[in-house]
């Protein structure tokens, strides 16, 4: 194998050119990102660089890096077909051969069929965030559609700016998805506690220039709507190349398509739940880094090692780190310690635990969850103390 592709330059794609050069790769590497910027982080877009702007506190790398790793990276550019017969990718008249494939192409701000729309900004890519950090210089009012991870970290950036601030979120409770009913109740608790007024199953009905209307008729004044109402992946070229596609790009526990030259990777890609074999797709850093690792391995070594790393997830607002390691359902049983973890369980086992400021115990969930599977008669046996899960 002699050359790699590479589409999409954010943190798992160039994870993934990082990875094939320390695996001892020593073909062609091509990275394709649509974007203008240097690879960057993208956490810190709705927290730190809202306050501070400086982008370059973002680059994951210089761009000498790329030269000493020999790396051809195409900043920029859009890939707008894959020929899978010939094995090659085309980005407008430029074609860039491959022997196989990365897909880390990522995702795109969900956006709801709500009137007046476009009267909201986005908070997904380093330039919205430049757009969102000079509207909020001006600004002294916010609403936020949606109250999961970026709408609460947006949220409590604002605030801190003294900012008049409002969310509206759809479902019954906050970061619905994310968490347990009890930590959702903390986070509302502190939020409000904040001064953020926060609206609860009353969805935006629509967007103007002066604010929002909700569901129920309210109307809330603002300059400026954020939209965070979730994210899509951008599957699109994988589906025009007549790759299976599913809620993202469908792989392998190897994270390989049904195309033996072609790996797809990231916030992208559905693969099975290493635990329960059902299908699922993270949006996480984290995840992305462990993908690029294991298909670097897999490439270069041929040591063909199922993706089976413990999930885990962040978010920071206001003076809260909540940290989760593992991945449960909504619906997941939870058990509160009197420290405040959570700890959920499916089908009567450990599948996540969840924690606000306590990164000892966040280590000690991950550890537990990369074992055996745990049952919730072990834990209560021992209080729920995951330093005594063997």
């Amino acid at each position: 194998m002699d050359r790699i592709v590479i589409v999409g330059a954010g943190q798992g794609g160039l994870q993934a050119a990082i990875s094939l050069r320390a695996e001892g790769f020593e073909g062609s590497i091509v990275l394709i990102g649509a974007e203008q910027h240097l690879p960057y982080q993208r956490p810190p877009l709705s927290k730190a660089f809202l306050k501070d702007g400086e982008a370059r506190k973002l680059q994951i790398r210089p761009a000498t890096f790329f030269e000493r790793k020999d790396i051809t990276l195409h900043t920029g550019v859009e890939v707008e077909r894959i020929d899978r017969t010939d094995r090659v990718v085309w980005a407008g008249k430029e074609s860039f051969a491959y022997d196989h494939l990365i897909l880390a192409t990522g995702t795109r701000n969900l956006r709801p069929p709500i009137p007046g729309l476009h009267h909201a900004l986005d908070l997904r890519t380093l330039n919205d965030a430049q757009a969102l950090r000079q509207a909020l210089t001006a600004a002294r009012s916010s609403v936020v559609i949606g109250g999961g991870f970026i709408g609460l970290e947006f949220a409590a950036v604002a605030r801190s700016m003294g900012h008049d601030v409002c969310v509206a979120e759809a479902a019954s409770r906050l970061m619905s998805r994310a968490v347990s009913p009890e930590m959702s109740a903390r986070f509302l608790a502190k939020h409000r506690d904040a001064g953020t007024v926060v609206h609860l199953d009353n969805p935006v009905h629509s967007v103007t220039g002066e604010g929002v209307v909700l569901a129920d008729g309210s109307q809330i004044s603002a300059d400026t709507v954020l939209l965070a109402a979730g994210v899509v992946p951008n599957t699109e070229l994988a589906a025009a190349a007549g790759l299976l596609v599913d809620n993202g790009i469908v792989v392998n526990e190897y994270l390989l398509t049904h195309d033996d030259s072609i790996s797809a990777m990231g916030d992208c890609a559905v693969f099975p739940n290493p635990v329960t074999g059902l299908p699922i797709r993270l949006e996480s850093v984290q995840a992305a880094t462990d993908h690029a690792k294991t298909i670097a391995a897999r490439l270069v070594s041929s040591t063909h090692t199922a993706y089976a790393a413990v999930p885990w997830f962040w978010s920071d607002q206001s003076d809260w780190k909540l940290q989760i390691a593992g991945l449960a359902a909504s619906d997941d049983d939870s058990v509160m310690r009197e420290d405040g973890a959570v700890l959920r369980f499916a089908n009567n086992h450990l599948s996540a635990v969840e924690t606000i400021n306590d990164a000892r115990t966040h280590l000690q969930a991950r550890k537990a969850l990369a074992g055996a599977l745990v049952s919730r008669e072990q834990m209560a046996a021992v209080n729920y103390d995951l330093a005594a899960v063997k």
